[in-house]
């Protein structure tokens, strides 16, 4: 009797376990840049699987960078194997959109009970609205910016608080720096930088657009593409800049041989490990031209490709989490982004006071009023366009083609790509 009863007691319990493993779902994401995010992520993950014990987070190996993330989701769009959560560049969300592989967030939204004070802002929201969908919502944002160690500029009769506000001026003082340090290099400009970025960002600063309204035509070409394709070639044209990669680069900057360096802010934790206490660094505004000035939203954002509905609900659980107050100051003090949620900025227990501390990263967020969305190429060859300026500016800073006739073949080569 007593045998019949623990073996029913045991059939019972086992039954109850394989229940409760069966609520578990195990939630597959994907992500970039694994030596900015790797830390990051497994921290956000592990607050969010104790907060939602029913749920695990699987990650994918990471990709290095946004194009490499885009074109292996697009692989995974065809082979069925697609993450459920997917952090991708601002600028890669339109293809997603235009293949159908995005969940429109915007229902989700709507069915959330105060919304509107979670900390989510309009402008900020809009960084992932494509085509008057919610495609995604931002996770992690940079702009562009300038680092100067100062220990060599101050030696050239630069002050922390009289920075540069031109490029001409940067390269000026790059080039006194280099007369006041022997053996050293005076400034890198990160063009390579997610293949168009920084091409994005020296154009919007002076006004300008990629393309024109009706997205048919180029438009970098005019006179803000012009004058930033001229200024690329100053920057190289008497040896201010070497032409080097980023990483070559950015050792040099850690190592106290290089005075500027020009990139995103989402460099500048690793930035800042790499330096330690070796010399004093600041960090500057990205120069800008006039009213119509604007600087690009780089980082990423968090999309949903789950179409089960149990996955989307877990997924949406995941996306509320990573960009909310909890997982905007686990990432915003792992990396030099700032958040896309405005609730931690005041909250004592969260990022109130932090940029205090931290004026360095407070850069990026002081360039709100100017900042646009990084702009993402229409139709098919949206990719492909981007590997085109990438292979353009670099003949600029090998000096292989001058300035004007890598920009005419850019203009010639990109415009042969639209509409197809």
């Amino acid at each position: 009797m007593q045998s019949k009863f623990l073996s029913g007691l045991l059939a019972g319990l086992s039954l109850l376990c394989g229940t409760a493993q069966a609520a578990k779902i195990e939630l597959v994401v994907d992500y970039p840049y694994p030596d900015m995010f790797n830390a990051v992520h497994a921290q956000i993950a592990q607050r969010f699987t104790e907060k939602f014990p029913d749920y695990t987070v699987k990650f994918r190996a990471p990709t290095p960078d946004y194009e490499v993330a885009a074109q292996q989701a697009l692989r995974q769009a065809v082979t069925r194997q697609l993450a459920d959560v997917s952090f991708q560049g601002l600028n890669r969300q339109r293809v997603f959109v235009d293949r159908g592989i995005a969940v429109d967030l915007t229902p989700f939204i709507q069915a959330e009970k105060g919304w509107d004070a979670s900390g989510y802002s309009p402008a900020l929201m809009s960084l992932g609205q494509i085509n008057g969908m919610q495609a995604g919502i931002g996770f992690s944002l940079s702009t562009p910016i300038v680092y100067y160690n100062m220990d060599l500029l101050a030696k050239a009769g630069a002050s922390a608080d009289a920075l540069p506000r031109t490029w001409d001026d940067i390269i000026a003082l790059a080039d006194k720096s280099r007369e006041a340090n022997p053996g050293t290099n005076g400034l890198h400009f990160d063009w390579e930088i997610t293949g168009n970025w920084l091409w994005q960002s020296i154009v919007f600063s002076k006004g300008g657009t990629m393309l024109d309204a009706t997205e048919t035509k180029v438009a970098f070409d005019g006179e803000a593409g012009k004058s930033s394709i001229a200024q690329m070639g100053r920057m190289v044209e008497h040896g201010t800049m070497q032409n080097l990669t980023y990483k070559e680069a950015s050792q040099l900057f850690a190592a106290g041989k290089l005075a500027v360096l020009s990139s995103s802010t989402s460099r500048l934790g690793v930035i800042e490990k790499q330096i330690g206490g070796r010399f004093k660094m600041v960090t500057g505004y990205f120069p800008t031209y006039g009213k119509e000035a604007r600087v690009p939203a780089g980082g990423n954002v968090a999309m949903m490709f789950a179409k089960d509905p149990a996955r989307q609900k877990a997924a949406w659980e995941y996306i509320k989490f990573v960009t909310g107050p909890e997982g905007a100051t686990l990432m915003t003090k792992g990396t030099g982004y700032f958040p896309a949620n405005t609730l931690p900025v005041d909250d004592p227990a969260m990022l109130k006071g932090y940029y205090d501390t931290n004026p360095n990263q407070y850069t990026a967020v002081r360039q709100l009023p100017w900042l646009t969305g990084w702009y993402a190429f229409p139709g098919e060859n949206g990719l492909k366009i981007t590997d085109v300026i990438n292979d353009h500016l670099q003949t600029v800073f090998d000096k292989s083609v001058a300035p004007q006739a890598a920009l005419d073949a850019m203009t010639r080569d990109v415009q042969a790509l639209l509409g197809k």
